[in-house]
């Protein structure tokens, strides 16, 4: 399989190129276009079982669609938030990735939700983080632009929970608070993630947590009582 993702940073686009009876399977709603002979099925990737985890604890789409090339064509992805995509192989290993940015895999890479315990829920990412295990491509988004990380045996490096994209298993990880419970509460940072190597850690420039804590307080309210008066809508 051969891809190209071009519009990036901020608007990325996948092109994967399938040779005969190739496949690929994506996120239900990533595709944007296939050329002609490229068939689709939508399953519970999985099982119903495996499926209800990854929407509810994993955030991800109850169904997953495969695309088979009956002849050499292409299918073109992009994520749902304007950003980048990543491109990461798997070699029988695993890889771990925050709600929302699966984009797409091999049929050989199995997506399923790991139990990270209280750790992973007290760094907002929910019990559940999906992980990728395996052999094959698979295909990530973020929310602005990516940064990788590549951390050497023993070496740390703390990341914002809100700018976590995935990180390789062989990584090792604790959640803490930024300083004291004053700053925790008003620094405007909360919790952070603290990463040990040896393994690469993939962040995103932007947080979408962030941006809905920027955004809510500055729509519109129904009463008038939004920061510039408002407005009311009636239906």
């Amino acid at each position: 399989m051969e891809y190209d993702i071009e519009h990036r940073p901020s608007y990325a686009l996948l092109t994967a190129e399938l040779n005969q009876g190739e496949q690929l399977q994506a996120e239900a709603g990533a595709m944007v276009s296939h050329t002609d002979g490229i068939e689709i099925e939508t399953s519970a990737s999985g099982g119903v079982l495996d499926s209800i985890k990854r929407k509810a604890f994993g955030g991800e789409s109850f169904f997953m669609n495969t695309f088979t090339a009956g002849r050499p064509g292409h299918v073109t992805l992009a994520p749902p938030l304007p950003g980048d995509m990543v491109h990461y192989r798997l070699d029988h290993e695993s890889l771990y990735v925050q709600s929302g940015s699966f984009v797409a895999a091999h049929p050989d890479v199995d997506i399923d939700t790991e139990f990270g315990g209280g750790k992973t829920f007290f760094g907002g990412e929910g019990l559940f983080l999906l992980e990728l295990d395996g052999s094959g491509p698979a295909f990530l988004s973020s929310y602005g632009a990516i940064e990788s990380r590549e951390l050497d045996p023993d070496e740390s490096y703390t990341v914002d929970t809100g700018h976590i994209v995935a990180f390789e298993g062989s990584t090792d990880f604790s959640v803490r608070k930024v300083g004291g419970l004053k700053s925790t509460l008003f620094s405007g940072e909360g919790l952070v993630c603290e990463f040990s190597g040896p393994g690469t850690v993939w962040l995103q420039t932007r947080s979408p947590d962030a941006f809905l804590s920027w955004l809510v307080p500055n729509l519109p309210s129904g009463d008038g009582g939004g920061r510039d008066g408002g407005f009311s809508i009636d239906f």
